[in-house]
């Protein structure tokens, strides 16, 4: 299939190659750019462990004045790539929940004892509440915003180029960056051709919403809200 993935850099790369060895030709146009929030407030602690739920996470918290003295906790992260890129930042003792935000509460849960403070190191924009989940369970959750998406103003020329030429899907692996598809590309004059003509291979039916009240039609929804589960959606002929 000819493909267009929006998702930000570094990423995406490394989706784009998963979907190109499946067989599919790909173009590459990021719609977000990540910035790690220079100095930002992670609050006084202490805390017993560290909650990441993005990758994103890893080099913010990498860069910051305060590493040295959280390098020693534990570390709970949402997937075995936000593990990895802990555990390149210098984090020894990560775990990984292996599934979504709801699957890593439930593991810090398990293995920290209610009460225990908890660091979140999230991003400006996020979807779910986690502090609000592990706080019902009586732990006290301190959420750090470590990064920020910035969403891009007008379609990138290699998007426009892809759908002037004729797409067949599209990947899309936030809400943001869906409602920022929908934006620049209605904005450049390609709604038929960028909404209705390819299909649109969503995250998860959150991620899936902007592109539904947009009027796309041909719209498929990861069966897990994984990058696997997604790109295992996109058929390979």
């Amino acid at each position: 299939m000819r493909l267009l993935l929006t998702r930000p850099e570094p990423d995406a790369e490394r989706t784009a190659a998963a979907l190109r060895a499946r067989g599919h030709s790909v173009v590459v146009a990021p719609l977000m750019r990540i910035e790690a929030i220079k100095d930002a407030e992670i609050g006084t602690g202490p805390w017993a462990a560290i909650l990441v739920t993005s990758s994103h996470a890893a080099p913010a918290i990498g860069a910051h004045q305060r590493f040295a003295e959280l390098r020693a906790l534990p570390v709970f992260a949402v997937g075995a790539r936000s593990a990895a890129a802990m555990r390149a930042a210098g984090f020894a003792d990560v775990t990984s929940a292996d599934g979504t935000a709801g699957d890593l509460a439930r593991l810090a849960a398990e293995r920290m004892k209610p009460g225990a403070s908890l660091l979140h190191l999230a991003g400006k924009h996020r979807s779910g509440d986690l502090a609000g989940e592990l706080g019902s369970q009586n732990f006290m959750v301190h959420t750090a915003v470590m990064y920020r998406a910035a969403a891009a103003a007008l379609l990138p020329r290699a998007a426009a180029a892809a759908l002037a030429g004729g797409i067949d899907g599209v990947l899309h692996f936030s809400r943001r960056s869906a409602e920022t598809y929908v934006k620049t590309v209605r904005g450049a004059g390609f709604g038929e051709k960028g909404l209705q003509s390819p299909a649109h291979f969503c995250l998860s039916a959150q991620v899936a919403v902007p592109l539904t009240q947009a009027g796309a039609a041909r719209i498929r929804i990861a069966a897990r809200p994984v990058e696997a589960a997604l790109i295992e959606l996109v058929p390979v002929a």
